[in-house]
């Protein structure tokens, strides 16, 4: 009986073709990545859009190494938030007996609520009391951090105080900021409400500097007399408080008020 046909031996693979097989994972990542990319820009632009600048976006899209394109979602820019160290590079604020002064102990509580707030992928900016970048500052909140008083006024005198910019284009933003930082302060320190609210807070110069766009706010997150101990040796939690109150109102949080005098 004779035997089967045997198939031919494999011969030598040339440089030329072991270079293509080596490739074509990799091209058919290209082929299913920009299918995708442009499928996306597609549904995107509309008809009359298709100027110079989808061209350019479409080119770079397409050039682009395949381990470079993100199909996960659109970038989004930072979102951008203001904090004001009460009183730096201005005046010293209040000055209690032991030396200790409200500017030091603002920018000691903007500095971690700085952090705290970098560290979540927030852009924020850490402010002067008259900084010239507060002329038309535009973000997405900014804040102004305070203390009151070193001096005995009474055994009343404890706990915070918010005042919300009036003059920002939505008072209605501006509403919500000031029972953001009222709800998730008080929560985080378990500081009361001080109900008495200053001219020097409700017109607050910085709140006719920035641009009328940007809701703003400020606190004073206690008295330097009675409240002493939490603002200087328990800054973190302070700190947290009004990062807390800024997050609540940037991740549109529900609020449940519970500050209370």
């Amino acid at each position: 009986m004779e035997n089967p046909a045997q198939p031919p031996a494999p011969g030598p693979v040339s440089r030329t073709e072991l270079r293509r097989r080596s490739q074509s994972p990799r091209v058919l990542q290209t082929a299913l990545i920009t299918a995708v990319v442009v499928a996306t820009l597609f549904v995107a632009f509309t008809p009359n859009s298709f100027s110079g600048g989808f061209s350019e976006q479409l080119d770079a899209l397409l050039t682009a190494e395949p381990d470079s394109i993100v199909l996960s979602g659109t970038a989004r820019p930072a979102v951008k938030i203001g904090i004001v160290a009460g009183h730096m590079g201005n005046d010293s604020g209040a000055v209690c007996e032991n030396g200790t002064t409200e500017a030091d102990v603002n920018l000691k509580i903007a500095t971690i609520v700085q952090q705290k707030l970098s560290a979540l992928g927030y852009e924020t900016d850490l402010l002067k009391e008259k900084d010239p970048r507060l002329n038309g500052y535009v973000a997405a909140v900014l804040v102004s951090i305070h203390n009151d008083s070193c001096d005995y006024i009474n055994d009343q005198a404890t706990g915070f105080k918010v005042a919300a910019a009036m003059s920002t284009r939505d008072t209605n933003l501006a509403n919500r900021l000031e029972a953001c930082l009222r709800d998730r302060y008080q929560r985080t320190t378990g500081l009361p409400l001080h109900n008495s609210v200053t001219n020097d807070m409700t017109f607050y110069h910085a709140f006719n500097e920035i641009d009328p766009g940007t809701p703003a706010g400020i606190i004073e997150t206690g008295f330097l007399r009675l409240d002493y101990d939490i603002l200087t040796k328990n800054t973190n939690l302070v700190a947290t408080g009004v990062a807390n109150g800024i997050v609540c109102f940037i991740s549109n949080e529900n609020i449940a008020p519970t500050a209370t005098p």
